[in-house]
């Protein structure tokens, strides 16, 4: 079954966003950038809210004759990449993606089912928050930048309950930023023992 799998840049003091709405700290240089390049491949489809979407959209519009070479590479990657967008404001949008027809739960759960190769991406603090409220992240996949940025949007929800986590890999780059992959451990229901 394929994964739902978190991931975004983050502030040492867990924030993807800082308290004036800036977040040009997570600026790849070209080492991660080509770390996020090498992890959107690994991508069957992406989940998006309203912001990120709108964030992103810059690189289905990008003239290309402006961008370098791994830029282009990532444009060649993220651009077919099959998106979902979730948005009440919203009426049409743009390139390989699709407004959602259901709730969160049911498109991950429709998207489960399908044939296909591909983890499920999923990137917005507000979706990730309602992904995480029901139970639906298998993985957090956190690039930890070193600077504190003091407030803003958090990247772990505050749904109030209590997510056992597995490390299953880290990676430290030249610029000193750390990526963090942790999987969710889920408890197995014991089955009663018949006497």
């Amino acid at each position: 079954m394929r994964s739902v799998t978190y991931a975004m840049g983050v502030s040492l003091d867990g924030y993807i966003v800082g308290p004036d709405g800036d977040f040009e700290w997570t600026e790849p240089d070209d080492e991660i950038f080509r770390f996020w390049i090498d992890e959107t491949r690994e991508l069957g489809v992406h989940l998006l809210g309203r912001r990120l979407y709108e964030t992103m959209l810059y690189w289905e519009t990008a003239d290309q004759e402006t961008l370098d070479p791994a830029s282009l590479e990532w444009v060649a990657v993220w651009n077919p990449l099959p998106k979902v967008v979730f948005s009440s404001s919203l009426s049409t949008v743009q390139g390989n993606a699709r407004l959602a027809s259901g709730g969160l739960a049911e498109e991950i759960e429709r998207l489960r089912a399908e044939p296909g190769d591909g983890d499920i991406g999923l990137g917005g603090a507000t979706l990730a928050a309602e992904a995480a409220a029901l139970d639906l992240i298998d993985e957090y996949r956190v690039m930890i930048h070193p600077v504190l940025v003091g407030g803003g949007i958090p990247f772990f929800p505050q749904h109030g309950r209590r997510v056992d986590l597995e490390l299953v890999e880290t990676r430290t780059f030249g610029s000193k930023a750390v990526h963090l992959r942790y999987r969710v451990v889920r408890q197995v229901p014991q089955v009663p023992q018949v006497p």
